[in-house]
């Protein structure tokens, strides 16, 4: 048998306690007033000192089970007892007593159960003896008549007052698992709040360290270069130009994702990049003159698959491409750069930049000037291995030991 469930005292409301004391009072003197009216029709040989005497009893243990029935919350298994010693003598408290076993067995204690049936059990005996001793005619009914009723009737009350604990039961089981489930769906909601501002916030990083490096970068050749032509200068104020505005564009689109979406006639979101327009890319990170030369290899047969990859796969390689640009422009401004492409479905893609190192600082370190004059952020890198991560790929970064910085990542291809 399964232990039985941890009680906690809940004392009787007013209403509670008071259509219960209500409740008890109208059973007890419906049962009170029929048994006076078959008494008088039948006094079965007894005196009416004798009806009156067992009347009185009567009356005076069902007040005394109506003052106790208040307490049995509070104290059921004692009530209780005290309840079934009185319950077998009265017909008043009939009700407070149906209503304290009734409570008793909603704990669904058995052994609690059993000992009150057996207290009941005997006070239903004793009101028998009582009976046989002050009217002789009762004699002629048997004992077992008088045992067989009062176990029907506990029976009777056990049964309902276990039906109302597996109830209660039921209808708490049923609170906790909505509880629970709103507390995960609270948790849920959370998870994805802090997820869509992680995605939004490398987006952010990502489009806008592209454009503002290349506005850095031109604006540090128009800065430190006094040999430029007067096309070469305007050429590269209109880089900056058209980087500043195309900055802000992003910016408001990458912004747009927190606005709502079904605000009728606003523009759809811009799809966001991939391998497709890796050819622009190239295009915008040339300097102004040439200066800062990128170099880009396709391994043979890759080229031919790219237009099958992924959608989610590409958008992270062009990502990683973009930034790892960005940081060779940052970190090493005029130095050649070479880009890598190799892979195939189900081998995985592979995409590597490589740039020389310079004596100024290693590239995204986080720590002292760009020679761009590019303000660092230190988190390049880090949010490039996150994104590669939440591919499924993995990236590496760092010198190789023949003083070239390299960003390796590979994503997966199926």
């Amino acid at each position: 048998m399964p232990p039985a469930p941890p009680i906690r005292y809940v004392p009787y409301s007013a209403f509670d306690l008071s259509w219960r004391l209500a409740a008890a009072f109208g059973f007890g003197a419906l049962l009170f007033l029929a048994s006076a009216l078959l008494t008088a029709e039948d006094p079965q040989g007894a005196t009416f000192e004798q009806w009156a005497a067992i009347f009185l009893l009567d009356l005076l243990l069902g007040v005394v089970a109506l003052v106790l029935l208040p307490a049995v919350r509070a104290a059921p298994l004692t009530v209780a007892l005290l309840m079934a010693v009185v319950g077998g003598f009265t017909t008043f408290g009939a009700g407070a007593v149906v209503i304290a076993l009734i409570s008793l067995a909603t704990r669904r204690r058995w052994r609690e159960i059993a000992g009150v049936g057996v207290v009941y059990m005997a006070s239903s005996l004793g009101n028998e003896a009582l009976f046989r001793s002050m009217i002789p005619e009762w004699a002629h009914t048997p004992w077992w008549v008088w045992l067989v009723v009062g176990a029907l009737v506990y029976g009777l009350v056990v049964a309902i007052g276990v039906s109302i604990g597996n109830r209660r039961d039921l209808a708490e089981s049923w609170r906790v698992r909505a509880v629970t489930a709103e507390r995960e769906q609270a948790a849920r909601v959370d998870q994805a709040r802090s997820t869509e501002r992680t995605r939004i916030a490398r987006e952010m990083h990502d489009v806008l360290a592209h454009r503002i490096s290349l506005v850095a970068m031109h604006s540090g050749a128009l800065a430190y270069r006094t040999d430029l032509t007067p096309e070469e200068t305007a050429v590269a104020a209109g880089v900056i130009r058209d980087n500043a505005h195309l900055a802000m564009t992003e910016l408001r689109e990458v912004l747009g994702v927190l606005r709502e979406t079904d605000v009728p006639g606003a523009a759809p979101e811009r799809p966001q990049p991939t391998l497709a327009a890796l050819p622009d890319l190239l295009a915008e990170v040339q300097g102004p003159d040439g200066s800062d030369p990128v170099t880009c290899e396709v391994a043979p047969g890759t080229a031919e698959h790219l237009a099958g990859l992924g959608d989610q796969v590409s958008r992270s390689a062009y990502r990683i491409l973009q930034e790892s640009l960005t940081n060779a422009r940052k970190h090493a401004p005029g130095e050649p750069v070479r880009v890598e492409i190799d892979g195939a479905p189900g081998e995985g893609l592979t995409v590597r930049v490589a740039n020389p190192l310079v004596a100024v600082r290693v590239p995204d370190d986080g720590d002292g000037p760009c020679p761009s004059g590019a303000p660092p952020s230190g988190l390049g890198l880090t949010g490039l291995a996150e994104r590669a991560r939440l591919t499924g790929g993995e990236l590496t970064a760092g010198p190789d030991g023949a003083g070239r910085f390299v960003v390796r990542a590979w994503l997966p291809w199926t």
